[in-house]
């Protein structure tokens, strides 16, 4: 089993990098609406908090996340990330996480951007990189590192366009590819080209995460989620785990608890119905694992949670 893995990154002093993010700043607090990360370009996110938020569950899509201001901390399995202004954040697969921003005031908002990563975008640059090499091992699906300052300038060309929108049609296709030219040329790397390798271990993974997703409510066989992976089982657990940083099992309870308190939110109905329509035979254990996970039984949770901002997907 890892331990626990805290990432923690100094904050950006460099003089060619406060000009960009000073602009990104600005363009960030003037697009970003508090609790709607969404912009008027499609994948493209700006967010924006004026105080530090209690954990927020949620499963993120492969994407950049860029840190303006302020500062965030995620926990994925047993894996702590932690993460500030001019730090970058990808994740390369679907992940359930909890992420809470810990650094932020009316003052100094929390400030950030991101950008959902495209599969078929990053294969076909890959076609144009020869002799790429490959990591050995399987990253993390998850990873965070200081941005160059390259990443940073082509995020601000790509947040300009919110104000120009009749150029972003023309624009956005050549800003896009030159950001995901940066981040595979960049530190994370091996970490964004597994994303567009179709026979990569994080695509086979990748499938497996996806028939949990689909199935979530039914009892999980790690023979048949094997042969959706075309792995063995062993080397499906080796990777499903360094990928996610959990084990199948794990990954599919959080899901599971996930969908359920989504389906509270939507109608605070009948909790022990909630449990069983995801799969829980026991109402008591659903109970008890819902409050393990959240802090408080499902009642009392959700009651809590509508007087709270809407759930992020974002790692940013």
């Amino acid at each position: 089993m890892h331990p626990p893995l805290a990432m923690a990154l100094p904050p950006r002093s460099n003089a060619r990098m406060a000009e960009p993010l000073s602009e990104l700043n600005a363009l960030v607090a003037r697009h970003a609406r508090p609790g709607a990360p969404a912009t008027t370009l499609a994948g493209v996110r700006a967010t924006i908090s004026a105080m530090p938020t209690q954990a927020i569950h949620c499963v993120t899509e492969p994407s950049l996340g860029l840190v303006v201001q302020g500062a965030k901390r995620t926990i994925v399995g047993d894996r702590v990330f932690e993460y500030g202004a001019g730090d970058f954040v990808v994740t390369s697969v679907e992940l359930p996480m909890a992420s809470r921003i810990v650094r932020a005031s009316s003052d100094e908002p929390y400030l950030a951007c991101g950008l959902s990563l495209n599969a078929a975008t990053i294969a076909s640059l890959l076609l144009e990189t020869p002799g790429a090499d490959e990591l050995v091992a399987t990253p993390c699906g998850m990873g965070v590192h200081a941005a160059p300052v390259e990443l940073v300038e082509a995020m601000v060309r790509l947040l300009r366009l919110l104000d120009t929108p009749r150029d972003a049609p023309v624009l956005r296709p050549l800003i896009e590819r030159e950001i995901l030219w940066r981040l595979l040329r960049g530190p994370q790397g091996g970490r964004v080209r597994q994303i567009g390798l179709a026979d990569s271990r994080l695509a086979q993974v990748s499938h497996a995460i996806r028939h949990i997703r689909q199935n979530y409510a039914q009892p999980l066989s790690i023979e048949q989620l094997a042969q959706v992976a075309t792995m063995s089982e062993s080397s499906l657990h080796r990777h499903f785990r360094a990928v996610t940083a959990m084990t199948p099992i794990q990954y599919q309870k959080q899901i599971r608890l996930q969908e359920a308190r989504a389906r509270l939110m939507a109608d605070a109905g009948d909790v022990a119905a909630v449990g069983y329509a995801v799969g829980y035979d026991s109402a008591s254990q659903f109970s008890r694992e819902y409050s393990r996970m959240f802090g408080a039984p499902p009642g009392r949770d959700v009651a809590r949670l509508r007087l709270v901002a809407p759930l992020e997907r974002s790692a940013a």
